[in-house]
């Protein structure tokens, strides 16, 4: 597929000598070629994967990584290829190249991601300075449409998973339902916005530190309170929607995700909360009953290998929607106004988020900081 890839950028030029004839649809030959996620391409012409190339570091033929499950070979200009037809600008490329080097991190399980019958999809959220410097948006309708940086990133990857990992649906990938967010499924944490550390801070980055996150993910679902001005009447809301018996987590454990609105977060803030007291306390108060997701054994006795062996298995044990508060990752994002928040269950214990910096570097505070304090 590297060399069908190539060797089609190159068909791109339709000057004089080109394979392609002269006033040939580039769109629709993509589309025959099948190298669309379902919307048109940009044909990767020449010039525009060369300035790709170069964004990247040049060589051309340096493999980045080799992406699952079919581990087909990601040299840079392959990259290059599926980030021109995904429509980003030259600036996207290393953003796009940390996804990538993420997503293909043991911890991840990408080949289980790509092939799952979940609706999984890698979810990215990028931190630091990068956000601004390409025009990520943060705000109003974070998840949505409108802004390219966001869009055409998020496309980007999927691209390469289906053109280099071989996720087609159907074929490799076996997702009974999918969700939208295998299209683009990219956003920016609000900073600017965020009276909390940035996420990356917590995690021990400093903040002129710019990182991705990858997570393996369901979609959004929104959590409502237009009434509560404390910390616990808004965090119990949420609890309300993690606290449900047909998500992964509360059959698989792993981790999670909780997009704070602006507005919420402001209110919590304002009480003296951090970070970890809002993990803490999702952590605490987002439980379940075991039996609820036995069915009460009516079907056979269920012991569920999937959960913890310290979870109880008692019918009436309250059990946890992941096994630790830093199993729940939390982003401020969205626009300023509105008191809308967001949980995004993740594909449970098979796959673990991974967080890098788009550079590459480790973090300088160790693991153990929480809102820019970091222990010594």
């Amino acid at each position: 597929m590297a060399q069908t890839m190539t060797a089609a950028a190159r068909l791109a030029d339709t000057e004089p000598g080109s394979h392609v004839p002269a006033g040939t649809d580039l769109v629709e030959w993509y589309y025959a070629q099948g190298f669309s996620d379902g919307l048109p391409v940009v044909p990767p012409t020449a010039a525009k994967v060369s300035a790709m190339v170069e964004a990247l570091g040049g060589e051309p033929q340096l493999v980045e990584c080799r992406v699952p499950p079919r581990w087909g070979n990601l040299t840079r200009e392959v990259l290059a290829i599926n980030l021109v037809m995904a429509g980003c600008l030259p600036e996207y490329a290393t953003v796009v190249r940390a996804a990538m080097l993420a997503l293909c991190d043991p911890a991840f399980n990408l080949n289980g991601v790509q092939a799952t019958t979940h609706m999984a999809s890698p979810l990215l959220v990028v931190n630091g300075p990068v956000r601004t410097a390409i025009g990520m948006n943060a705000g109003c309708n974070v998840f949505g449409s409108g802004n390219r940086a966001n869009a055409t990133i998020g496309r980007a990857i999927r691209l390469v998973l289906l053109n280099v990992g071989g996720g087609w649906p159907g074929d490799l990938d076996k997702s009974t339902l999918g969700h939208p967010g295998k299209y683009t499924y990219c956003i920016a944490e609000n900073e600017e916005q965020s009276p909390l550390a940035p996420y990356h801070v917590e995690r021990g980055y400093r903040a002129e530190d710019s990182t991705v996150f990858l997570m393996a993910a369901e979609p959004p679902h929104s959590v409502t309170n237009h009434v509560a001005n404390d910390p616990e009447g808004i965090l119990d809301s949420i609890c309300s929607a993690m606290s449900t018996i047909a998500h992964n987590n509360a059959v698989s454990a792993g981790h999670c995700a909780v997009v704070l609105g602006p507005e919420h977060a402001r209110t919590i803030a304002s009480h003296g909360w951090k970070r970890h007291d809002i993990r803490s306390y999702l952590w605490t108060y987002a439980r379940i009953r075991f039996g609820d997701i036995a069915f009460n054994h009516r079907y056979g006795k269920v012991y569920n290998r999937n959960l913890p062996a310290w979870y109880k298995r008692d019918l009436d044990a309250s059990i946890p929607i992941v096994p630790a508060a830093d199993n729940i990752h939390l982003f401020v994002a969205g626009g300023e106004a509105g008191r809308f928040s967001a949980f995004i269950p993740g594909w449970g214990h098979m796959s673990s988020p991974v967080l890098r910096a788009i550079d590459g570097a480790v973090p300088a505070g160790g693991p153990d900081c929480a809102d820019g304090a970091c222990a010594v």
